[in-house]
């Protein structure tokens, strides 16, 4: 078991930490912070450049933390919360990511929350430091802050879409007939 927490650990934090670098650089296939701050106005937030910046570097230092299993609950709330606000982007396209859907995002909002249910395992810079066990509580709390910060995010910093019904009255029509 625990050789498969490592595992699991291992992929989903680097690849959190992996999609961290892109929004913020030109490495792992990014555009940089601009290309960053691009997308993140292309999705309706506000804030650009600092949008991404804070959305890239809590994607890299949750998903490292998670890589190495350390700070497990505090870790797992920081993904779980990017991941939330990614989930929201995703939401209107239904659930598969082959229609840009948000079933990447779910899937890492589950995986790191059962990271901070059943714990970074032995193999694990938590339990080199004498942290674990966690207490019960932390893990019910990541979950509950990562959710909750994820969605404040979403409600604090995503502009609302620009309206699509079009006006259908006939302005030539009013002003004639003043």
């Amino acid at each position: 078991m625990d050789f498969g927490l490592l595992v699991l650990r291992l992929l989903a934090g680097l690849l959190i930490a992996g999609h961290g670098v892109q929004k913020i650089s030109f490495r792992l296939g990014g555009e940089g912070l601009a290309g960053g701050a691009e997308e993140f106005r292309h999705d309706g937030f506000r804030g650009g450049r600092l949008t991404a910046l804070a959305a890239g570097a809590g994607q890299i230092g949750s998903g490292l933390l998670l890589a190495g299993g350390a700070l497990t609950p505090p870790a797992a709330a920081g993904a779980v919360g990017v991941m939330t606000v990614a989930l929201t982007v995703k939401w209107p396209h239904g659930l598969w990511v082959q229609k840009d859907g948000y079933e990447y995002p779910l899937f890492l909002v589950v995986v790191a929350s059962a990271l901070a249910l059943t714990g970074p395992g032995r193999y694990s810079a938590d339990q080199l430091l004498g942290l674990l066990p966690w207490p019960a509580w932390a893990a019910g709390a990541a979950v509950a802050v990562g959710v909750g910060s994820g969605l404040a995010v979403r409600v604090l910093l995503h502009r609302p879409a620009p309206s699509t019904t079009t006006d259908t009255t006939d302005t030539t029509d009013l002003r004639s007939s003043a």
